[in-house]
């Protein structure tokens, strides 16, 4: 039995030998469902298996960049580049 803040509630257990042997069964149980195993050995707790944290949401990658683009000017309009330097020097 496990108590949580007033709440009690038993968590599922499974002996060692059988956690070997059905090892990724119960791994993929736990992540399903989000509900810890305890593991034990003749009785005694040994291990706790509990699900990942979930993942953080990070910032959406769409838009990340907006309002760090400077506009200088019109590339069609005013070219970097004088004209007469458009073209490698000749040799």
């Amino acid at each position: 039995m496990v108590h949580d803040h007033g709440t009690v509630w038993s968590m599922e257990e499974i002996a060692i030998s059988k956690f070997k042997a059905t090892c990724l069964a119960v791994l993929e149980r736990v992540r399903r469902t989000g509900q810890p195993i305890l593991v034990t050995r003749r009785g005694e707790p040994v291990a706790e298996i509990v699900p990942p944290p979930p993942p953080e949401q990070g910032a959406d990658w769409m838009g990340a960049m907006k309002g760090t683009l400077e506009i200088r000017g019109d590339i069609v309009e005013a070219p970097a580049l004088a004209e007469d330097e458009w073209l490698a020097p000749e040799e």
